[in-house]
């Protein structure tokens, strides 16, 4: 199987390469999966009912959130018709939506994606480790699934890394999202499941973390905010992870990075060049 996994999108940059490169990169690198952490795509913060549907339209297979998840008021609503939207699941009991879907990709396989945040640096919420061994117990690799996919949002590498080493071996993939900075540690652990801390965002890298540099600059120099933070408009680069999986054991075959677009290095899985 192959799958596409798509950093955070920010903002109409993010959107528009998305829009613009996504449909060839279906076409082009026969892709079965295509998923994408939207939780910023909306002027930077959270998602709306019709750019969600705009990712769908474009290819994405499903669409995984984070912290600013409900910053736009009408996704606690739409989440409910939205089961290709998939929010942390270790938000409190009784919030909107769910944390993970059995997702059916484009060569017809049984993809199970879910979406955790982070404790470190980030808002206490349920122990995500806890909530993923029980998710995977329920739907293990290749009996409940065809491929397993983890997008796990959080601030600390630390953090992410554990989670890599504790899902070895019953995941396909599991990416690093949130920090919007793309790591070169992509690889396949010892047990199988593809790797890498973070994917880093889709979006306009001349910024600071997709955001106009101006205010994060000023409040760094000044320590006093004087505007809100408004994401980079100029032009986008699409940030994400390719990844090959065993059709028989749903593990990771090969991982490369994916960078295409303005500012960054441009990278392609050889596998796919």
């Amino acid at each position: 199987m192959r799958i596409l996994f798509i950093g955070d999108v920010v903002g109409r940059s993010g959107r528009a390469i998305v829009g613009e490169r996504l449909p060839g990169l279906v076409r082009d690198w026969k892709l079965d999966l295509v998923l994408i952490n939207g939780e910023n795509a909306a002027g930077g913060f959270g998602i709306t009912e019709a750019i969600f549907n705009e990712f769908i339209d474009a290819g994405a297979d499903a669409v995984t959130l984070g912290n600013h998840a409900w910053d736009q008021r009408e996704a606690l609503v739409f989440i409910e018709r939205a089961p290709k939207l998939i929010r942390p699941i270790n938000f409190p009991k009784g919030t909107p939506g769910k944390g993970a879907a059995m997702i059916e990709a484009k060569n017809g396989a049984r993809v199970l994606v879910m979406n955790a945040m982070g404790r470190i640096f980030m808002d206490p919420l349920d122990d995500p480790f806890t909530i993923i061994d029980h998710e995977l117990n329920a739907c293990a690799l290749k009996t409940g699934a065809d491929a397993i996919v983890l997008d796990f949002h959080c601030e600390a590498t630390s953090e992410k890394q554990s989670m890599g080493h504790f899902v070895d071996g019953r995941a396909s993939l599991m990416v690093g999202t949130h920090t919007h900075a793309p790591t070169a540690d992509h690889q396949i652990l010892p047990g199988g499941t593809a790797f890498v801390s973070d994917i880093g965002m889709t979006g306009d890298y001349d910024s600071v973390i997709g955001m106009v540099k101006d205010e994060p600059l000023s409040r760094f120099l000044r320590r006093i905010p004087s505007e809100r933070f408004e994401p980079a408009t100029g032009p986008g680069t699409l940030c994400g992870i390719g990844v090959e999986t065993d059709d028989k054991s749903g593990l990771a075959l090969k991982i490369g990075a994916v960078r295409l677009g303005a500012r960054l290095e441009e990278a392609v899985p050889k596998f796919w060049a």
